[in-house]
């Protein structure tokens, strides 16, 4: 079956608000054995929303819309499917004394406006909305399935359980199976040079991949007679390009780089220290976004300043000026000071130069310094690496949080 999503909305087109939805429901389609065809996002204008479901319309089986279904002037979807559909809208009178109900049990007095949530095209099926105000419904157009679901994430997601899956009928003959890899430490063009035939566009599973705030997604994705078969072919994919990407992997799946470490440091029964100067708390930041990473993180420092740096860590101030905040002798006394108050088995250490401005000759923007101790038998042993990442402020820090991340990973999975 050939499935087309559509998305509806100015917030999208203009990029204030990100469309989560059509990855959400092209995932849900692959699980049902429906690989879509497309994603195409909408202005709110009837128009071209009339254009687009006629495009849809035409060489699909099945096509999924989201948002235009609020109560304003800029909700067009149920008019421009009317029109599509070449019927009026009409009132649907069980939608309304919802609506009704729902806005009663809040103690709130529904406006007139959202009388238009309960009007669908005439012979359209009506799909209730228990977790919120605007149903959706459901028509045919041609040899097409349509259904109009509202763009609020938690509310379309409710209905495609209860009013799609339905529609989609029993799973085809066979298997749409995926795989994600994810690398860190190597670009993109070097990854797709390891993989080398395996990215071939002919061959099954497809292998590619895409690259996102310096990790490379190694996707792949196959379709097969049967499930057993599939999941064979997918393990010897898989196997391969583990093997050619070495160590450079960190995950599989939606498993994040800080969250690939600390499960490292959970198995291993090991605590983390950081100390931060450019990056300000955003490694901590990452470490902690995982559940459970009190059993493993035991803190850290933001020490943005020089005085910070003595105070805290230990950091002597002659170090300082002889030869820099920005220096691997200070990002060294940094890891070790972390590692001594912590008393942590790792600590790691950022210090650096994330702009716009503070660069100079042979310290420029974009320069940092991360340093990794290690506690072992009553021994600490200190190792520091120099970084530049070109880019914006955010961006070298980001990419600075992530190196010390992965200075850490490796040094677990090499030991």
């Amino acid at each position: 079956m050939r499935a087309i999503i559509l998305s509806i909305g100015d917030e999208l087109i203009l990029g204030q608000v990100t469309d989560t939805n059509a990855g959400w429901l092209s995932a849900r389609l692959v699980e049902h054995g429906i690989v879509p065809e497309y994603h195409e996002t909408v202005a709110d204008d009837l128009n071209a929303i009339v254009a687009s479901v006629r495009r849809a319309a035409s060489g699909a089986g099945l096509v999924l819309i989201t948002g235009g279904l609020g109560p304003t002037r800029d909700d067009l979807t149920r008019e421009a499917l009317a029109h599509v559909l070449k019927v009026p809208l009409v009132l649907h009178k069980p939608s309304l004394g919802t609506l009704r109900e729902f806005f009663k049990k809040r103690g709130r007095v529904m406006s007139e406006s959202n009388t238009v949530q309960a009007m669908f095209p005439r012979g359209a099926r009506v799909l209730d909305n228990p977790v919120g105000t605007a149903p959706g419904f459901s028509a045919r157009i041609g040899r097409a399935a349509i259904a109009v679901m509202p763009g609020v994430p938690r509310e379309m997601r409710f209905m495609f359980a209860r009013h799609v899956v339905p529609l989609l009928g029993k799973r085809r003959a066979g298997a749409v199976l995926t795989a994600r890899i994810n690398v860190f430490g190597m670009g993109e063009s070097v990854v797709g040079e390891r993989l080398g035939e395996l990215m071939r566009r002919d061959r099954n599973p497809l292998v590619g991949t895409t690259a996102s705030d310096a990790v490379i997604s190694v996707r792949i994705r196959g379709e097969f007679a049967s499930n057993l078969s599939g999941k064979l072919a997918m393990r010897r994919t898989v196997a391969e390009v583990k093997r050619r990407l070495g160590d450079c992997i960190f995950s599989e799946g939606d498993v994040t780089l800080a969250a690939a470490v600390g499960k490292l440091l959970a198995v291993r029964r090991k605590t983390l220290a950081t100390a931060e100067s450019c990056t300000a708390g955003l490694l901590g930041a990452m470490i902690t976004e995982t559940p459970g990473s009190s059993r493993y993180y035991a803190g850290g420092w933001v020490v943005y300043s020089n005085k910070m740096k003595s105070a805290c860590l230990g950091v002597p101030a002659d170090l300082v000026r002889r030869h820099g905040a920005v220096s691997e002798a200070v990002a060294r006394r940094m890891a070790e000071g972390a590692l001594k108050m912590a008393r942590s088995d790792y600590a790691l250490a950022i210090t650096g130069i994330a702009g716009p401005g503070g660069g100079a000759p042979g310290k420029e923007v974009g320069m940092v310094w991360i340093a990794l101790a290690v506690k072992s038998g009553g021994r600490v042993a200190v190792s520091a690496e120099k970084f530049l990442f070109p880019g914006e402020r955010a961006l070298v820090r980001d990419r600075s949080a992530k190196a010390a991340l992965d200075m850490l990973r490796l040094a677990m999975v090499r030991a």
